[in-house]
């Protein structure tokens, strides 16, 4: 499981209790904002301690790529490389072990062949999430046309989980540790639910260092 967060982070006393309790370790990638903001640095210091993988998901969560033209940049590489630097420079003043946190998920989860090739050339390893479900649609409102309601988000994970030979194995399953408040049906809440359902199924939840380093 991956959260990742920018503005909102209104589900993370939630998601890291529920998460503690369900003994999960899961992963977080946030903004080099998010890291800086005092109202979450409560919550950020509680996943550290929890022993959560700590990542990076850009400093000010920049749009790399045209969104009807993949291949045109918006960002130049020393812009691109800058706000990564500010990012994981919030994350060491954390007290974060930069150097383990070597998996980076771009904001948008919208890059091009170019910005992983900057990405690799920085050390680092590009991921994003596993396509299939609409998990990653937990942070739409009623005024979007792409507006996804909890229980759909919900059924389609157990959809693709039955309907596929291998289920869930190796998915990356992306959210949001907050919605805004425009968002009232907070899918987060139903995240117990899905742990135990998958747990149900005898899968084990792992880290992307776990998963990814095998």
């Amino acid at each position: 499981m991956v959260f990742t967060g920018h503005e909102f982070a209104e589900g993370g006393e939630f998601i890291a209790n529920t998460l503690k309790k369900e003994k999960i370790k899961a992963s977080f990638f946030f903004t080099g904002d998010f890291y800086r903001n005092p109202q979450f640095k409560k919550l950020v210091l509680q996943l550290k301690k929890y022993g959560h993988y700590p990542g990076a998901h850009s400093d000010k969560h920049l749009l790399y790529c045209d969104w009807n033209n993949r291949d045109s940049l918006l960002v130049t590489q020393s812009q691109f490389s800058f706000d990564l630097a500010d990012n994981y420079s919030e994350m060491a003043r954390l007290g974060m072990d930069v150097k383990k946190a070597k998996y980076y998920l771009p904001p948008y989860e919208w890059y091009n062949d170019t910005i992983a090739a900057w990405t690799k050339q920085l050390g680092l390893q590009l991921i994003s999430y596993t396509p299939g479900t609409l998990s990653h649609a937990d942070y739409t409102t009623p005024q979007d046309k792409n507006y996804h309601s909890s229980e759909t988000i919900y059924r389609s994970i157990i959809n693709y989980e039955q309907s596929r030979p291998s289920g869930l194995n190796g998915f990356i399953l992306l959210m949001h540790i907050g919605a805004g408040p425009e968002r009232t049906d907070k899918f987060y809440y139903r995240l117990r639910e899905l742990i135990k359902y998958l747990k149900q199924k005898n899968y084990h939840f792992q880290t992307v260092d776990q998963l990814l380093s095998r």
